[in-house]
């Protein structure tokens, strides 16, 4: 007899909420981690007061109201509302592309002045009817000053090499808005979890046996003799030994630091889009949740070719990884014991009310 029901390993999002879902049908989970904590990469840590977001900024955003009421069936969440602003050579900008940046850019106060603007702008580039890399679709699509002061230098930060280097399907449109709001997403509801997300992942995982300090593949055949199934989250290629090579992912890294400061930008979210400024943003914790502390916690957040712990972040979905995947996948669907899920095992850059509705998904379709 197997002790448990489902090994899910991965307490982040997909595995914590698929172990809660198998516990509200009767069954029995361990849920292991790698990490000496819960919550993946949304994980929060307090530090002076603050919730920080360790792996960089979460916000919580989706359209779809069964998976708003679920987590909100765990945790309250506040009205926070990701309005970032991004800063150009000591000019500062509203995203998205709204009329508060077309103001910033032009002085043009009127929705049709800043049409007429951006086409000015546009044809220009009219000679350009195959955009051959993500510089050229740029300039086609905004023209050169959104391009140059908004896009280039933030861009090639990201992906770490030249716009003229980087695939013109990058950036398939430019969201230009002619309002004045800046309200980064478009869905109806939004917040960040009162308290922080780990309070999420405690209530996701109450009452089910969570063991941390576990590195699955390493211990692997004794730990999948402890249940019947196994819930693996992490990275597919990894699973299968890197039998046909390795997946490639974009890094990063973060400089964090304390200040003895009440406030030090003003905004939670401030990116940096001059290529001479070596990072992509800055985030101020604790303006995600209104934070009044006497100190502020900053990040500094670096892109890089690997992160410095090793932690897989953005998946390059370019042809050569996406042929490498769906071998890896093949193997993935011939499996009878294991169900693959995350943005790990799937490859995937998921955004997190994506990945509940995954979990919701399969829970349904394989918890008997």
């Amino acid at each position: 007899m197997k002790k448990y029901d489902y090994l899910v390993v991965g307490a982040g999002l997909f595995g914590s909420v698929f172990a809660h879902e198998a516990k509200k049908k009767g069954r029995k989970c361990l849920v292991i981690d790698k990490r000496n904590h819960i919550g993946g990469n949304c994980y929060t840590e307090e530090i002076e007061g603050i919730n920080v977001h360790r792996y960089g900024a979460h916000i919580f955003h989706t359209s779809n109201k069964e998976v708003w009421s679920y987590v909100n069936s765990f945790v309250e969440f506040n009205r926070y509302t990701n309005s970032p602003v991004a800063k150009y050579k000591g000019e500062l900008y509203n995203l998205p592309f709204n009329m508060n940046t077309f103001y910033q850019l032009w002085r043009v106060t009127t929705p049709e002045e800043a049409k007429s603007k951006i086409e000015e702008q546009r044809s220009e580039y009219r000679h350009i009817t195959d955009p051959k890399n993500l510089e050229e679709q740029a300039l086609i699509l905004g023209g050169k000053d959104i391009y140059e002061k908004l896009i280039k230098g933030y861009t090639e930060k990201q992906w770490g090499r030249p716009a003229s280097e980087i695939p013109a399907f990058i950036i398939k449109r430019l969201p230009f808005r002619f309002t004045f709001d800046n309200n980064y997403f478009d869905d109806i509801y939004q917040g960040i979890p009162i308290g922080g997300y780990t309070l999420l992942f405690q209530r996701l995982l109450d009452g089910i046996d969570v063991k941390l300090g576990i590195d699955y593949l390493a211990d692997k055949d004794s730990l999948d003799r402890l249940a019947s199934k196994v819930v693996y989250t992490g990275e597919i290629d990894k699973f299968y030994n890197y039998c046909f090579g390795k997946l490639e992912y974009r890094g990063l890294y973060f400089e964090n630091e304390i200040l003895d400061l009440e406030n030090f930008q003003g905004n939670a979210v401030v990116n940096y889009t001059e290529k001479e400024v070596p990072f992509t943003r800055v985030i101020e914790h604790k303006h995600f949740e209104y934070g009044r502390q006497s100190k502020t916690y900053i990040s500094k957040e670096y892109p890089s070719e690997f992160s410095k712990d090793d932690e897989k972040y953005y998946p390059i979905n370019d042809e050569r990884n996406q042929i490498l995947f769906h071998k890896y996948n093949n193997l993935a669907d011939k499996e009878d014991k294991v169900i693959f899920g995350g943005r790990l095992a799937e490859y995937k850059y998921y955004d997190m009310h994506h990945v509940i509705e995954k979990a919701l998904t399969v829970s349904k379709i394989n918890i008997e």
